[in-house]
């Protein structure tokens, strides 16, 4: 099993989640490193620290880059990604609000472009829905699902082309499943072609707060 975790609580607000997470860290895609809806205007010293012993336990790294359904300026998405990697050691990024239409994927493709110019090794791309066909081969992941677990099970469909997709590519992100349903929601992922996933027990407004001990232990997740 491999979890991606955008864990965006504060380290000082709950440092038991992100000492689960550093325990757990062999067993993460990559870790997403939110300080302040982004890198923020300085460098926040708790994530700091945090970003420091998730490398020093080997995850890999992602900066948190809103780029607003596309709206938001390149350059500025660009500087945001220099941020992270100056002031956290990131090693890529993680680009949410994803425009998921064909008519923004040629400015997606400029903008992994250029994010890769600057050293980003990874780039996941966050729509949460099923984009159009070619926006996977542009991110080394695509999240295609990210909601409620009661969501994923009663109303989740996929087109037949996502079907085609290396596993490896597509990651789900599923909140608020019951502990007991963890491991069910881990081989629930694989069976739809994820083979990244982060099924957590947690609600909004930070359900990655809630890592599964069954996540976080390795105790019959399986994957």
């Amino acid at each position: 099993m491999s979890l991606l975790v955008p864990l965006y609580v504060h380290p000082a607000e709950d440092p038991g989640a992100w000492h689960r997470l550093i325990a757990a860290a062999d067993r993460t895609y990559a870790v997403v490193l939110n300080p302040a809806s982004g890198p923020g205007t300085a460098p926040d010293p708790a994530f700091t620290a945090a970003a420091r012993a998730l490398r020093a336990a080997g995850a890999r790294l992602l900066g948190y880059v809103d780029t607003d359904y596309g709206v938001r300026d390149r350059d500025r998405i660009t500087e945001e990604m220099r941020r992270h990697q100056d002031w956290y050691g990131a090693d890529g990024c993680f680009l949410d609000r994803v425009t998921a239409g064909p008519d923004g994927l040629a400015a997606c493709r400029r903008l992994v472009r250029g994010l890769r110019r600057l050293g980003a090794t990874t780039v996941v791309l966050n729509p949460g829905v099923h984009p159009a066909p070619g926006y996977t081969h542009l991110g080394d992941l695509t999240v295609t699902f990210e909601g409620h677990w009661s969501t994923y099970v009663s109303a989740f469909t996929r087109p037949a082309w996502i079907a085609r997709q290396p596993p490896d590519r597509l990651c789900h992100l599923v909140y608020g499943v019951p502990e007991a349903l963890v491991p069910l929601a881990v081989r629930t992922a694989h069976g739809r072609g994820a083979g990244v996933c982060g099924p957590v027990t947690g609600e909004p407004p930070n359900p990655w707060a809630g890592l599964s001990p069954a996540l976080a232990g390795g105790d019959g997740a399986g994957g």
